[in-house]
């Protein structure tokens, strides 16, 4: 279970400002804030040494680098406790982004991206379903996405 990190207006006003546009400088998050630049890297570094602030990365639009098929996978297993030995061989499935342990009807929650709808069977049929403790999967393609962004830090 996560610590009890002690978040204030300032900081959350930061990740705003930075989850906005993560290579906007120092210096213009510190106008916007009404601080100095020091401050404000002290407090970046802050979040970031307490977890608050996970990397920093450049996002790829799947798209333009010729993945068009998005999907979503629920994963039945034979037994429940078998999830880590699943997750172990889904990490050397590169087309897996996300993969989640939950409730419900699925034991594990995988979203794909595919070059194609071939290229999904494929993943699917040779790599996926053949994983030993996954006794099925349900599949749900996405049409197109609607909204993807940050969670939101300023109290609304």
């Amino acid at each position: 279970m996560a610590e009890n990190i002690q978040i204030d207006n300032l900081d959350r006003k930061i990740l705003d400002i930075i989850t906005k546009n993560a290579r906007i400088p120092y210096l213009e998050v510190a106008r916007e804030c009404n601080v100095s630049g020091a401050a404000i890297h002290q407090r970046v570094q802050r979040l970031i040494k307490t977890g608050v602030i996970k990397g920093s990365e450049f996002k790829v639009d799947p798209v333009l680098v010729g993945f068009k098929t998005c999907a979503y996978i629920g994963i039945f297993l034979d037994h429940p406790g078998q999830y880590r030995d699943v997750i172990k061989k889904f990490k050397d499935i590169s087309e897996i982004i996300e993969c989640h342990y939950t409730t419900g009807n699925y034991s594990l929650f995988i979203k794909v991206y595919t070059q194609d709808n071939e290229h999904l069977r494929d993943i699917l049929t040779k790599k996926i379903q053949n994983i030993p403790g996954i006794s099925r999967t349900e599949t749900l393609i996405s049409l197109e996405e609607s909204i993807n962004r940050q969670i939101p830090v300023l109290h609304q």
